[in-house]
């Protein structure tokens, strides 16, 4: 399916909200034109921070769209800060969010002690049933329902989620409930699996419907409040979304599937860091945001992001949706350096965040970060610090933060015990990336490192050495890289659908007609998005088994729309099986039958192609202008003088031997004493070993 899309008017930006820092970047897709923005996050009324951002770049009403990656929803997950929620299902199922998949917490333990974010008292079971076949053995009462609803109004609900057994091989049951509790639910944050998720496997469904539920109010809220304010501004063009599968959204699509949003800002970060490091030659990479809160890590291979069908924000908490595959862990720049009561030292998972922030900011915290740590050892100018809201830091009062909670216990010199509190970190990343890479089967020595956010080229010579990586690319603007990732960002659209046949058993007209009409519908949403777009790609994917197993491998089907039909037969189906299973399993199992469990599809519209060539320094940049003079900085126990660049004023090739640091707005790069930094054609700078 082909569509184009005329230009827009105006830019468009993207905006990256994260704990500390909302970062911007304005791009002119007419001209090719960009700039960028780094603004302080106003924590727990972000609107501020973004309205103040995006008025960095002039009259908001002038702006041709705006594009967000937000954490709103995971942060919401992780801190059990969503809406008191009510789930209504078929009689016998309630307990079916805390059974889970039979895991616990804690392995040895006798009790259990997880908590859905539905309590049993808030989970209200109705008369009905269908088979799995979708045959309705017991039809549904909607009064029943209508006063289960209005029990879960009086218990406080402010969500209603709808669950039934079987609603993936037939939904009349369960739609027929949505409106029976729709006549008496007050307000819009209400679904059905049928909606969320209509896929087998009870348990998935039924989480990833509650915590929908659950995010309804909080997501929806967060984006009403960003668009009650763009409205005040006079905007009037499209605000879109990143989702967590790395494409975008309309803010609709994601008031209604919030549960999309989760890992949306880191997605859009991943997104910009492949595109960039393919175009400079680096089709494998691991990318490492590190920001005020957490390290994100994720593994692109040959150019291809990796898409889970399904993630597990924290413990129970399952939800079942195409997402980039991102491990995080709470080493940020905020992150809290303490020692526990074995006399270890720590750094993270607390966070300082943005409020009350580093030590060095000022603005009241008292115990040691990851940031402050680095300042002391002069590897962050605190003179000139990112973000433009204050004019220096108090390397002081980190000195003596450092000296009480970490120096002191340990036994240590403040410098030392700075550069600890950096080596604790730098292992915890490491590790991080080890478990996403060496863990898998990848070889480090063939993947780069690409650290953005605000602090990930402090770490990049660290995670070099420690982990055994080729190189280090950094990009040109690394402190604004998601902000980047939610400008070229494709729109995207998934759906699923059960279909559970065998290969032999398929009907081939049947399915050729099911892939048109989800084909139809996932591409009407992605045109509704109103972005510019060249054209509009449908992708299929089948999840497939043979009978006897339980865990299934995704099968993409080499199929495209053509006089409404997709051509689809068994054996295309059953050749596209064996290959995929081939190549996950190095073997096929004769005798035995293929099954399809799912059908995927996925509306992609392709972004018009953004030329990384305009972020590349222009011809009057020299090694000689970027030159900033020096100063000491503390690397493997001692001082060292240490050339100081103003880093977005060097050319195309130059050669910088460290110890060095680069300097830019929205970043600071590091090159350790036995690396090297050159920069590249596209403005990039590579960190290798001498």
């Amino acid at each position: 399916m082909n569509s184009h899309i005329k230009s827009l008017n105006g830019a468009v930006v993207g905006v990256d909200v994260g704990g500390t820092f909302t970062d911007l970047f304005y791009y002119e897709e007419a001209t090719g034109k960009f700039r960028t923005a780094k603004v302080s996050s106003n924590r727990g009324d972000e609107a501020v921070g973004f309205i103040e951002g995006l008025k960095s770049f002039g009259a908001i009403a002038d702006l041709g769209s705006i594009v967000h990656g937000t954490t709103v929803g995971t942060n919401a997950l992780l801190e059990r800060k969503g809406a008191r929620t009510a789930l209504i299902t078929t009689k016998g199922f309630r307990d079916v969010l805390e059974m889970r998949r039979r895991d616990r917490l804690n392995t040895w333990g006798l009790w259990g002690d997880f908590i859905p974010v539905i309590e049993r008292d808030m989970r209200f079971e109705v008369s009905e049933r269908v088979l799995a076949d979708g045959t309705v053995r017991e039809a549904l009462d909607p009064e029943e329902v209508r006063a289960a609803a209005l029990k879960a109004l009086a218990a406080g609900a402010e969500a209603l989620a709808i669950c039934f057994i079987n609603a993936y091989a037939n939904p009349a049951n369960e739609l027929a409930a949505l409106e029976a509790a729709r006549s008496v639910w007050p307000n819009g944050n209400l679904a059905s699996s049928a909606q969320i998720l209509p896929e087998i496997r009870e348990f998935e469904r039924t989480s990833t419907t509650a915590l929908n539920a659950y995010l309804q109010p909080v997501v929806g809220g967060y984006l009403g409040k960003l668009q009650d304010a763009l409205k005040g501004e006079a905007f009037a063009g499209p605000f879109h979304i990143v989702q967590s599968n790395g494409g975008v959204m309309s803010t609709e699509t994601a008031s209604r599937l919030p549960v999309r949003t989760a890992l949306s800002g880191p997605a859009a970060g991943v997104i910009a860091a492949a595109a960039i490091s393919k175009a400079a030659g680096y089709p494998n990479i691991i990318t490492g945001d590190l920001g005020g809160t957490s390290f994100d890590v994720s593994l692109v291979v040959d150019g291809q992001t990796s898409l889970a069908a399904q993630t597990t924000i924290d413990f129970g908490l399952v939800v079942r949706t195409p997402m980039i595959e991102i491990t995080t862990i709470g080493a940020g720049g905020g992150s809290i350096a303490h020692v526990d009561a074995g006399g270890l030292l720590q750094v993270g998972p607390e966070s300082a965040g943005s409020r009350p922030g580093p030590v060095a900011y000022g603005q009241g915290n008292t115990r040691p970060t990851l940031t402050d740590a680095n300042i002391v050892l002069g590897r962050i100018n605190a003179e000139r610090p990112i973000g433009g809201k204050l004019s220096r830091l108090d390397v002081e009062a980190a000195k003596a933060a450092i000296a009480e909670h970490v120096a002191g216990p340990c036994g240590l010199g403040v410098m030392e015990a700075a550069e600890a509190i950096v080596r604790v970190a730098d292992g915890r990343m490491a590790g991080a990336i080890r478990l996403v890479s060496i863990e898998r089967g990848h070889d480090p020595a063939k993947f780069v490192a690409v650290p953005f956010g605000g602090g990930g080229a402090l770490h990049a010579g660290a995670l070099i050495k420690d982990v055994g990586l080729q190189a280090a690319l950094v990009p040109r603007y690394p402190g604004v890289t998601s902000a980047l990732g939610c400008v070229i960002a494709d729109i995207r659209h998934d759906q699923v659908q059960t279909v559970n046949l065998t290969v032999d058993a398929l009907d081939e007209a049947v399915l050729d007609a099911r892939m048109v009409a989800e084909a139809e519908a996932a591409g009407r949403i992605v045109h509704e998005a109103g972005l510019q777009m060249d054209r509009v790609d449908i992708l299929f994917e089948l999840d497939m088994h043979y009978v006897g197993q339980t865990h299934t491998v995704s099968v993409p089907l080499p199929l495209s729309i053509a006089n409404g039909s997709t051509g689809v037969t068994r054996q295309l189906v059953q050749d596209a099986f064996d290959t995929a299973y081939r190549a996950s399993f190095s073997r096929l199992l004769p005798g035995l039958k293929a099954k399809i469990v799912n059908l995927r599809t996925a509306a992609i519209g392709r972004r018009p192609h953004f030329s990384l060539k305009a972020l590349a320094p222009d011809a009057e940049c020299s090694v000689e202008k970027a030159a900033r003079g020096s100063r000491p900085v503390w690397f493997d126990g001692a001082w060292h003088d240490t050339a100081i660049y103003a880093r977005l004023e060097l050319p195309v090739g130059a050669l910088i031997n460290g110890p060095a640091i680069l300097e830019q707005p929205d970043a600071t790069v590091l090159v350790d004493p036995d690396l090297t930094a050159r920069v590249d054609e596209l403005g990039n700078v590579i960190i290798e070993r001498r």
